[in-house]
Parts: C-alpha cells; structure tokens; sequence
C-alpha cells in the first residue's frame, strides 16, 4: 500500500511539474532563446515553400507576434524554431510542449477548448466544397452518389458527415492526410469534391497546375473561427498574443498582411487568391474574442 501510495505522490508531482513547465511558456522561451513555432505545410494561412521556408498570411502574423514577445522579454535577438505540423498532431504536440504556440488554420470549438487555449480570432472561416468545373456538380445536393476529400484530423469531416445526415444524401469519404493529399485525389479524379476552409481551397486552386478547371461552390457548410492555439490556462502567453493581435488591428498593419497575401501575387507561382476580407473577419476585428465555433453556428 505504502508503495503504491509513494508511486501515486511521485506521478502527482511529476504531473505537476510538467503541467507548470508548459503552462509557464514564456519562461521556456527565455531560457530556450528561441520561440518554437507550429506552422502548416499546405494551408491557405499557413504553408511551406520548400527549404525550410514558411510563409502566410498567419505564418507572418505570428512572426509579428514572436517580435512583440522578443520586446517583452527584453530579448531582441529571439529566434523562431519552426515546426511543421498537421491536423492530426498539432493539439498532442502543444500538450506536450514540443511547440509553444501555433498559428496555422486551427478552429476554435468547445471540444478543443477542454484541450488547449486559444487567442483572439483573427479569421473567420467558412467551410466549402470545391469541384472540377465540368464536374455537373452545383450545390451540396449534387454530392448524392460521389466520392468527397476531406483532410484527416480536421473539423471539416464532422461539418461533412452533419450535412450529409441533414441533406438525406449518401456519399463515400476519402481522407487526405494534409490538404495538398486531399486537393490531389480532387486534382486527380480520384473524388469528386474537396470540402474544407474557404481559403484552403482558394489557395490550393492557385497553386495548381490549371487553376482553371476549379471552382468553389457558393453553399456554406460552417462558419468557424479561426485562431492562434496555446497550451491550456496559460493566461501570460495568451495575453501577450492577444495585445500583439490587437496592436496589428488598430495599426492597420494585420490589414495590410491580409491584403498582401489574399489580394496580391504570392509565391510560388505570383498567383493573386482574390479573396477579399470576409465581413465576418472585419466584425471580429471590431470586436476582439476568443468565442468558439458553436457561438457562430
């Protein structure tokens, strides 16, 4: 008894220790000198262009936001360590410290909050399908019969399978393991439709081989927000990212950033998306909050 007892106090602590370790990022940062940073490979906020390049519209909002940090800890020559991740692994890799915050295309719901925390929103996404041109495919109702991508780990498999039970039509599932997997089974006739974030779409179609063959869809499926993710309670971060977010605002510069990669040539391709900024986005502008998608749907 008194063993088992004496291993249940050493776990408690351990538990203990590790929860203060991640909690307190800030101090790991500082003692670290660098800020690990989560950012995404082929998102439309967030993706790679090869030899260990990140860019986006979030990818260097963030960057912007390890800047403010580096000033608040009084430490100018800060680095940024970035890791990539996918939907599947980003929430395990904030629980257990690998990454101190990420900025990629993470929704902000109820089920994830008892995980993780998450800062203010800074795009309001809507979910979306997109379908070859020549496809006959016009609405959510034409998806009866055919083969649908989603991307594995995101919320855009449960909004999926909700309209399907809503619609009273069947359809097979295939799942990408990152959005660049799921565009190509689109790419390549192996589905049907992709359903995902708006801005996924738009972004993967300009960076496809005849972006003219696509088109996205005018049905919405979900309204999410969109937001920069950290470990759970750690209030000091959380607020530190949060003033950053709400200086970018005021200033006009999270604007200029948003224009610069949705309404501008963006490489690799100097491709214009041509998304401009959703309404929604502008309203959340206005009113800073961390509310999760439920609070929108």
């Amino acid at each position: 008894m008194k063993k088992i007892l004496k291993k249940a106090v050493i776990a408690a602590g351990l538990l203990s220790l590790a929860s203060v370790g991640f909690a307190n990022t800030l101090q790991n940062i500082q003692e670290r000198g660098a800020v690990n940073l989560g950012v995404r490979e082929s998102s439309g906020l967030s993706y790679a262009l090869g030899n260990g390049k990140f860019v986006g519209f979030h990818t260097e909002m963030a960057e912007i936001i390890v800047s403010d940090i580096a000033k608040h800890l009084n430490k100018p020559d800060l680095k940024i360590n970035y890791v990539p991740i996918t939907s599947q692994n980003r929430i395990p890799l904030i629980q257990n410290g690998t990454i101190d915050f990420e900025c990629g295309t993470t929704t902000n719901n109820k089920s994830r909050q008892k995980e993780v925390s998450f800062a203010n929103t800074t795009y309001i996404e809507e979910v979306k399908i997109a379908v070859k041109k020549d496809s006959g495919i016009n609405s959510l109702k034409d998806l009866d019969g055919k083969t649908i991508a989603t991307t594995t780990g995101t919320t855009s498999v449960q909004t999926l399978r909700k309209n399907k039970r809503a619609e009273g039509i069947d359809f097979k599932e295939v799942n990408g393991k990152d959005h660049a997997d799921s565009f190509l089974l689109l790419e390549t006739g192996r589905a049907d439709a992709f359903v995902m974030d708006g801005s996924i779409l738009a972004a993967n179609i300009s960076k496809s081989k005849d972006p003219s063959q696509f088109m996205i869809l005018d049905d919405v499926l979900s309204i999410e927000p969109i937001a920069c993710m950290l470990s759970k309670d750690d209030t000091e971060l959380q607020e530190l990212i949060n003033a950053s977010i709400k200086r970018q605002i005021e200033d006009g510069s999270l604007l200029n950033l948003y224009n610069r990669w949705f309404l501008e040539p963006i490489p690799p391709k100097d491709i214009v998306i041509g998304l401009p900024l959703p309404e929604k986005t502008k309203e959340v502008w206005a009113n800073p909050n961390n509310n999760p998608m439920e609070d929108y749907n």
